[in-house]
């Protein structure tokens, strides 16, 4: 046992939650988590600092969230049903043969098969586009190089080199 774990086994140590990320966490002597956030599944009433509000769990239900740049997206499901979705443009992103969007009014993230979407070329044209018009794709080399520096959040000189050729990346 780390001489730090003994505040941990004593409750005073205060951390971030693993769940949700709020600040003012604790570990309890069983080792579970204690959390002060009302939305959290570890939550806590003795680490609240204030009640919930009345219509607290009101806005999950009904929806509060409004798009920043809303577009909207014209769908035929598999039972060839049409759907309209209202979705953010900064948000929603392209995964291969798929467009991922925060839809309103509850904000959950969507999976939209490209090829059902009935109006595509509105949708992509409103997208955030990687690469500027006319432009090419990066080579494979220069793409896991982009890749691999943007997951570890790290900086080299052929980086910088590539990321010149591509900003927007």
């Amino acid at each position: 046992m780390r001489l730090w774990d003994f505040w941990i086994l004593k409750g005073e140590k205060k951390f971030q939650c693993p769940n949700c990320g709020a600040d003012g966490a604790k570990k309890a002597k069983d080792w579970t988590v204690l959390c002060p956030n009302h939305s959290c599944p570890y939550f806590d009433r003795s680490l609240a600092t204030a009640p919930p509000s009345a219509n607290w769990g009101q806005a999950a239900t009904t929806g509060s969230f409004t798009p920043a740049r809303p577009i909207t997206i014209r769908y035929r499901n598999f039972q060839n049903q049409d759907k309209t979705f209202t979705a953010d443009a900064e948000v929603t992103v392209r995964k291969k043969n798929h467009l991922v969007a925060a839809v309103a009014p509850s904000g959950k993230k969507i999976v939209l098969a490209r090829n059902r979407i009935q109006n595509l070329s509105e949708v992509e044209s409103a997208l955030p586009q990687k690469i500027e018009a006319g432009q090419g794709w990066p080579s494979p080399g220069e793409a896991q190089v982009l890749g691999y520096h943007k997951k570890h959040g790290t900086r080299s000189p052929l980086y910088e080199k590539v990321r010149g050729k591509y900003p927007n990346w």
